[in-house]
């Protein structure tokens, strides 16, 4: 059955949720603003939560803006949701889901103990995530930096875990199921936590205190994401995706490595390797030929050839579609989940650089460049990513190929000489 938009309807409980989080943006004191939120509310679910970040960007409210206020609004409902109250009593889970709104959480339960489940994986990470952020807080509270700064040099790997989140799940909220606020909301917050801990782990802790006080931010900003995603990102994922939806995402994520878990923690989801085996099996390239002006290819050959190339290949279609990407079976700098295809680009880049991939197109699309470099550093090797616009013979355009090389080989060949 086709999964149901949210509806755009504002319920009452949607107005007041959006209207607190709308006075705290004008300014008003969180205290207030908490004491009405709750005399007013015996309880909330994440769903409402969700609506009521997804009222205000529909309202015109900027995503940066509820974004700033995210780790705010966070400490508003943090210890009110449903979510978190039935997870210490199973009388009150088995009370809310009488209720009927409850049973989202009680199913979330359940995938969350499925051996396997991409529900299971992401809430085994997110725990392990919360271990380090406990041990990086009680450095931090025991005043020495130089052990906090190792802590936070664990906890950067979390960039692993919200590599999935942002590959696999926001933009399947985002554009499947409408909730574009929520997923853009903690898309951004996520990409923060990640720069800031990158930044402080390459920085020594100062005798002036500014290093430490940013440890003690991130790491606050790291915890509350940890709860926002087992309360409110992972019970609405369970209302929103389908069962195929699900198949496609534990698919996809055996393309990432565990994060900080052992991956003996991590077992096999059996529909899920059957849906893999099924996928397996399609993938037959025998009897088809490909004509080409130049030539006549197999499509296994064709297929084999792109895959020999020594750069990970991405095209997109003229209407912004991500069409196909090659795949040597290596470790990717870039994942590509296959639950990206046939989905606008856009959606598959967080919201602070969506807009430059849209400039960069237009660019191409226009005529006004025919390719854009992008040099950077991944796994401290320099990488090229060059964006080339694709024209037929007449020079219409086509689509744009992206090309990512990793160029150590030229810096140690040269080096070398």
């Amino acid at each position: 059955m086709r999964a149901q938009r949210p509806q755009r309807r504002t319920r009452p409980a949607a107005r007041l949720l959006s209207s607190y989080v709308s006075r705290l943006s004008a300014g008003e004191d969180l205290e207030s603003v908490r004491r009405e939120f709750v005399a007013n509310f015996s309880d909330v679910d994440a769903a409402e939560i969700a609506r009521a970040e997804q009222g205000l960007i529909e309202g015109g409210a900027k995503v940066e803006d509820v974004q700033r206020l995210c780790d705010v609004h966070s400490a508003l409902f943090h210890g009110a949701t449903r979510e978190e109250r039935v997870a210490n009593a199973e009388a009150a889970v088995m009370e809310s889901i009488a209720g009927g709104s409850g049973k989202d959480d009680f199913k979330t339960r359940v995938l969350a103990a499925l051996k396997g489940h991409p529900v299971n994986v992401l809430t085994l990470e997110n725990k392990a995530i919360a271990r380090q952020v406990a041990a990086a807080q009680q450095a931090l509270d025991a005043g020495d930096d130089a052990a906090a700064a190792r802590e936070l040099a664990l906890l950067a790997q979390v960039s692993g875990h919200y590599a999935k989140k942002g590959d696999l799940l926001y933009p399947v909220l985002k554009v499947r199921h409408g909730y574009s606020g929520p997923a853009d909301v903690m898309w951004g917050v996520d990409d923060e936590i990640r720069d800031e801990l990158r930044a402080l782990v390459a920085t020594r802790p100062d005798e002036r205190g500014s290093w430490h006080d940013r440890a003690v931010a991130v790491v606050r900003r790291a915890d509350e994401m940890c709860y926002k995603e087992a309360n409110i990102l992972l019970p609405l994922c369970v209302r929103c995706f389908t069962q195929q939806e699900w198949l496609q995402c534990y698919v996809d994520l055996r393309g990432y490595e565990p994060c900080m878990v052992d991956p003996s923690e991590l077992g096999r989801w059996g529909e899920g390797e059957k849906f893999a085996a099924t996928l397996d099996a399609r993938a037959t390239l025998d009897g088809v030929d490909i004509a080409l002006p130049t030539g006549t290819l197999s499509a296994a050959q064709l297929y084999a050839v792109l895959n020999t190339i020594p750069m990970e290949l991405t095209f997109v279609d003229e209407k912004n579609i991500n069409r196909y990407w090659n795949d040597d079976g290596d470790v990717k700098l870039f994942k590509r989940p296959a639950s990206a295809l046939g989905r606008e680009v856009w959606s598959c880049h967080p919201p602070k650089v969506e807009y430059m991939v849209r400039n960069v197109i237009d660019m191409l699309r226009s005529g006004q460049r025919d390719s854009v470099d992008v040099w950077m550093q991944k796994k401290g090797e320099p990488v090229l990513v060059r964006y080339m616009a694709v024209r037929d013979r007449e020079g219409a355009y086509l689509g744009t190929l992206e090309c990512v090389q990793p160029m150590g080989f030229a810096r140690d060949h040269f080096a070398e000489g």
